[in-house]
């Protein structure tokens, strides 16, 4: 009998990264191979391996993969479990991420919430969302951003986010995966459910919610605070209601803007902050794969590529690419009926003939005062006006204005436009002037960007390529004040502000991270 080789007792705490070329196997067994040659042991040796992250890597102009391996752990993923929940209820205003998962937090710890949006269930939300792409027809309640799920819902589902020290990452991620998104999402470098997954993901989500005793309220409108004796207690709803509770969590997102009216009713202070507003750009992805992955593009196993650009002058405001969408389609994303917003979206296949993203710059709170806007909502009334100049220079029916990227640069108006995602269809327009009617040089540091840009990805600036107005949500220009520790607010006891609409978080991880953190703060106030 042949001597038994000994498994080698991986640290299942270390991580191993390998690098595969784009035709070498990927399967358990290649990956052992490779992984046993780089550290000198035999691969019978090594006891099973999982894959934790995978990424690809297309700097210098040769595209490969690296994939970080360890031993496989035994622990099960989704953290603790929730408990049968009872008592006086933590009321929270919002069903996006921050306000479910706030409610999920709680609901580990066996606290009762009632979560209350003023839009729709995510199947009932597709209607309106009809309305809005094909009869140019917007639903102040019930569009892209208000809704169960909130604005990431059906605008992509991205989960990449650079908020690590905000708290268990991978938490949110397990979350997600044990209520039904892919478990490539666990180890994916720049995780991706899809707008036509996330809807089914977040329904099992507050499923899982009301099982346990939590509720989730529909075409629930807040109108009020309800404070007694100094403090919340609760809220007032549109149908003329009240609910009380324990604690008001405040997580709505960055276009609630009544909410923040309201919060100012109560006597809760209101902070302006610096944020950013510009225009959509779209390619043919074929392009940016090219740019991207030189020879290599159309691989079969390369998705769809992606960039990330930003470009701050000396002295000068930043401008940056912002949730960008690969293989997606722009959308209309307004919630008020006399402007133009556009944001991005695509499937879980990212298999759209076009790319997009937010291309953007920055608004400082030095450039709401010059503009003589008054604060702490100069933000918003600067966000509304650039949003009625793009519907009227799109000429009504949430149609956009655009040009061609190089006409834009040069400045003159498209004599045509090329092929594009935005169902509302657009119309050819001077978008500097769109811009530059905010009374800022939006448009000359888009400009200056964009050349800066092209040097970076040559072939960025050309006619086949799209900008489209505007993109003026990129998160809240307003902040609610609230205690370092606490996360309570210091004007108003009882009420927590939450995520991207007080001004604490931006996208679906960064937000559902913020409302774990507020749920843990309500469960132990004054730690």
């Amino acid at each position: 009998m042949s001597p038994v080789t000994p498994v080698t007792p991986l640290d299942p705490e270390v991580d191993y990264t390998l690098a595969l070329e784009l035709d070498e196997p990927d399967d358990a067994a290649a990956l052992a191979a490779k992984l046993a040659a780089q550290i000198g042991q035999p691969v019978a040796s090594l006891p099973a391996l999982e894959v934790r992250k995978r990424s690809v890597d297309a700097r210098r102009g040769r595209v490969r993969f690296h994939v970080v391996v360890g031993a496989v752990r035994s622990e099960s993923i989704g953290g603790a479990p929730l408990r049968a929940t009872a008592g006086e209820p933590v009321i929270i205003v919002g069903a996006g991420p921050a306000g479910l998962f706030c409610a999920y937090e709680l609901a580990r710890a066996g606290v009762r919430s009632i979560v209350l949006d003023r839009g729709k269930p995510v199947q009932a939300r597709r209607r309106d969302l009809k309305g809005l792409t094909q009869h140019g027809r917007v639903d102040e309640d019930s569009n892209y951003c208000y809704g169960e799920g909130g604005a990431g819902t059906y605008s992509d589902g991205k989960l990449y986010t650079r908020s690590h020290k905000r708290g268990d990452v991978r938490d949110v991620l397990e979350v997600l995966a044990i209520h039904g998104a892919p478990e490539s999402i666990l180890v994916d470098a720049r995780p991706h459910i899809g707008s036509n997954k996330l809807p089914r993901v977040i329904t099992a989500l507050r499923e899982a919610l009301e099982a346990v005793g939590s509720e989730v309220r529909f075409s629930a409108r807040v109108t009020d605070v309800v404070v007694h004796a100094g403090r919340a207690v609760g809220v007032r709803l549109a149908d003329g209601g009240e609910l009380v509770g324990r604690a008001v969590v405040m997580a709505t997102g960055h276009s609630a803007r009544d909410v923040l009216d309201l919060l100012a009713r109560a006597g809760v202070r209101l902070e302006a902050k610096p944020f950013a507003m510009g225009v959509r750009i779209e390619h043919p992805q074929p392009l940016i794969d090219r740019i991207q992955y030189g020879r290599a593009a159309g691989h079969a196993k390369l998705s769809a590529a992606a960039y990330r650009l930003a470009d701050t002058p000396p002295g000068g405001r930043g401008a940056f690419s912002f949730c960008m969408c690969p293989g997606g389609w722009i959308v209309p994303a307004a919630t008020e009926t006399d402007g133009v917003v556009v944001n991005g979206m695509s499937l879980s296949r990212r298999d759209s003939p076009f790319a997009n993203s937010g291309m953007v710059v920055a608004i400082e709170l030095a450039d709401l005062a010059q503009l003589d806007l008054p604060s702490p909502l100069g933000g918003i009334a600067l966000q509304r006006q650039l949003e009625r100049a793009a519907a009227t220079a799109g000429g009504g029916m949430l149609r956009a204005p655009a040009q061609r990227v190089t006409d834009f640069v040069a400045g003159r108006v498209s004599t045509t436009l090329p092929r594009t995602s935005y169902e509302p269809g657009l119309t050819s327009a001077d978008v500097a002037a769109v811009l530059d009617s905010t009374g800022l040089p939006l448009s000359r540091r888009l400009r200056e960007a964009l050349r800066a840009f092209d040097k970076q990805l040559h072939g960025f600036v050309t006619a086949e390529a799209i900008v489209v107005g505007v993109e003026s949500r990129t998160s809240s220009p307003v902040r609610v004040p609230r205690d370092a520790v606490t996360l309570a607010s210091p004007d108003l006891a009882g009420l927590y502000p939450c995520a991207e609409g007080a001004g604490y978080a931006g996208g679906i991880v960064s937000a559902a991270l913020d409302g774990i953190r507020v749920a843990r703060a309500v469960l132990e106030p004054g730690a």
